[in-house]
C-alpha cells in the first residue's frame, strides 16, 4: 500500500500546499504559522460575511432577494402543526450551545486521551471556537431582524444573519466526520460521519427557518460560514504538521497508518 493511501486528510504530502507554505515558514517558532494562516483566514472570512450580511440587510432586503425570503419564512408559517413543532423543538437544539459545548469538549477529550497526539482534538477545537468568534463578531457587525412570523423560539440578542446554529453544527459534525476519514478503518464508519456531517446541519437548518428565527439567505450563510471555516481549520492543521516534522527533522512523507491506536505528531 502506497503512503498517498494510507495518508488522511489531516497528513499532508510533501509536494502539498501546506508542505511548501511550511518550508517557507521554517524559521518561524512552532504553532505560529498555522496561527497565522488561520488568523488571515478569520479576517477574509468575516469581511465576506459582513458584506454580505449588510447586503442582505440594508440593500436587498426589499428587493427580489428580500422579499422572496420573507415569503418563505410566511409560508412555513403557515403550515407549522403541533407534531413538527415538538420536533423541531428536539432537533433547533442539536445546534444549540449547550448541545455543541459538550459534544466539543468530549470530542476534544476522547481524541486526545485515544491517539495522544495534538491534531485530532486540536480540529475539534479551533472549528469549534474559531466560528463562534467569527460568528459574534459578524453579528455585531450586522444588524438583521429576524423573520416578520411567530417565533417559536426565544430570540437571542444576535443578528439573524448567519444562523449560528448552522454553523456550528456545520463545523462540529465536519470535524467528527474529519477525524473519522482520518482513524477509523471501517469504510462504514467512515461513511456514516460523512452523512451525518451532510444531513445534521441541514436539518438544523430546517428547524431553524421552520421555528421562524432564521430566513432562508441566514441558513446559507451558516452553512457557508460552518463549511468555508472547518476547510480552512483542516489546511490550518496540516500547515502545523508539515511545519512540525521540517523543525524537527523530519518529512511529511511517512502518514501513520489509520486506526493506528499511538502515535505523538
Amino acid at each position: 500500500m502506497t503512503a498517498s493511501a494510507t495518508r488522511g486528510p489531516l497528513d499532508p504530502g510533501p509536494d502539498d500546499r501546506e508542505a511548501v507554505l511550511a518550508a517557507r515558514w521554517r524559521r518561524l517558532r512552532e504553532g505560529v504559522p498555522p496561527a497565522l494562516f488561520l488568523l488571515a483566514c478569520a479576517v477574509v472570512l468575516l469581511v465576506a460575511l459582513v458584506g454580505l450580511g449588510w447586503l442582505l440587510s440594508k440593500v436587498l432586503s426589499h428587493d427580489a432577494v428580500g422579499r422572496g425570503d420573507a415569503d418563505i419564512s410566511r409560508w412555513l408559517a403557515g403550515h407549522r402543526n403541533r407534531d413538527l413543532n415538538e420536533v423541531t423543538g428536539v432537533t433547533t437544539e442539536i445546534g444549540g450551545t449547550l448541545t455543541i459545548t459538550v459534544l466539543a469538549v468530549l470530542a476534544v477529550a476522547v481524541a486526545a486521551f485515544v491517539w495522544r497526539r495534538w491534531r485530532e482534538p486540536m480540529l475539534v477545537a479551533v472549528a469549534v471556537a474559531g466560528e463562534v468568534a467569527i460568528f459574534v463578531t459578524v453579528t455585531l457587525q450586522v444588524d438583521r431582524q429576524r423573520p416578520p412570523v411567530r417565533h417559536l423560539d426565544p430570540a437571542p440578542p444576535t443578528s439573524s444573519f448567519p444562523s449560528g446554529h448552522t454553523a456550528a453544527t456545520v463545523v462540529l459534525w465536519g470535524a467528527l466526520a474529519v477525524l473519522a476519514s482520518e482513524r477509523a478503518r471501517s469504510a462504514l464508519v467512515r461513511g456514516v460521519f460523512v452523512a451525518l456531517a451532510v444531513a445534521v446541519p441541514l436539518v438544523v437548518a430546517a428547524s431553524r427557518m421552520y421555528r421562524g428565527m432564521h430566513y432562508l439567505t441566514d441558513v446559507l450563510g451558516g452553512l457557508l460560514l460552518g463549511w468555508l471555516w472547518l476547510l480552512a481549520c483542516v489546511h490550518g492543521i496540516r500547515l502545523g504538521v508539515a511545519h512540525r516534522a521540517l523543525r524537527h527533522g523530519d518529512g511529511p512523507s511517512r502518514p501513520p497508518r489509520r486506526g493506528s491506536a499511538v502515535r505523538h505528531g
